[in-house]
């Protein structure tokens, strides 16, 4: 029993002699990780997208000690001053940090992005499942309301609702969620239409695997690809959408900082103090084009076609 101990010892740590052995499945499953990263990594502009985001993330949390002045501070003597030293982007119409106004409406864009987007996925997955598992008048009936929502201009409808429930970042949030989730029903429906016949899903269910073991462990797993690519595209036009909300006055409400408000205060004064709505207008694009990139690194990554 001591030379036990003392090989245990001599050989690794005790924490990891007493770890168990990896199974064949967790073998794979590292394995394909690594495989994606390693074609993830060689999109660089995919690169470039995932740091740009990971830098709004880190701004939305440090908004406090980033931001050099408060986003609600009013300099009336300061009313649409160019860029200076103290304050870099300039001054709004009523003299506001047009910078400090950025970096806190970044807390605004991400929580709408991906709070909305996580609406629409759980939203759009259970339908889409539920539909291409049992097909029949079930999927009839549930890809008739997918047609009718889709059918409806998203804006129009967002204006809509927007209007109905009251102008708040909650409301944005849930219209648009509530709103945009047709399309991952759709790529959900499909892939477990596809799904469903396979050798594997015959077994689980001759094996006496319940409806939702089936759905969740076998069908989920193989869609959640093509859904996180989706998602990923999908947060730029978010952000957009939100945007939009809050420049028509029926978004996030002031005194609280939203690009698309920002670019609302300066529309009026494009002419004479042009860096207003200039620097959410880069914000906003820069943004949308990160997801955008973020999400063809990762399609490139998760496709299955794809090669070491």
């Amino acid at each position: 029993m001591a030379t036990q101990t003392s090989e245990v010892t001599r050989g690794q740590p005790a924490a990891v002699a007493a770890r168990p052995p990896l199974t064949e499945r967790d073998r794979g499953r590292q394995t394909e990780l690594q495989r994606s990263w390693r074609r993830f990594r060689r999109y660089r502009p995919g690169l470039v997208g995932l740091a740009f985001i990971l830098g709004l993330v880190v701004v939305a949390i440090l908004a406090g000690p980033i931001a050099p002045h408060s986003p609600t501070e009013v300099q009336t003597r300061l009313r649409g001053d160019a860029p200076t030293r103290e304050y870099p982007l300039g001054n709004d119409s009523v003299g506001r940090d047009v910078l400090s106004r950025l970096i806190y409406g970044t807390r605004v864009a991400l929580t709408v992005g991906l709070g909305a987007t996580a609406i629409a996925v759980t939203i759009g997955v259970v339908i889409g499942a539920t539909a291409g598992y049992f097909g029949g008048q079930v999927d009839a009936a549930l890809s008739r309301v997918v047609d009718a929502l889709m059918a409806f201009p998203t804006l129009a409808l967002l204006i809509t609702l927007a209007a109905v429930l009251g102008p708040s970042l909650v409301t944005v949030v849930i219209a648009i969620g509530t709103t945009v989730w047709a399309s991952y029903a759709r790529v959900v429906r499909a892939d477990v239409l596809s799904l469903r016949e396979r050798d594997y899903i015959l077994a689980a269910r001759a094996s006496g695997a319940g409806h939702a073991r089936i759905v969740t462990r076998h069908m989920l797993p193989n869609v959640l690809g093509p859904i996180i690519v989706l998602a990923s595209l999908a947060v730029g036009n978010i952000i957009i959408l939100e945007s939009a909300l809050s420049f028509l006055g029926l978004g996030v409400q002031p005194p609280a900082a939203s690009w698309g408000g920002m670019l609302a205060d300066g529309r009026a004064y494009i002419r004479t103090y042009p860096h207003i709505a200039i620097a959410p207008g880069i914000v906003i694009a820069l943004t949308v084009l990160a997801f955008n990139l973020l999400g063809d690194g990762l399609r490139d990554a998760l496709d299955p076609r794809q090669r070491s």
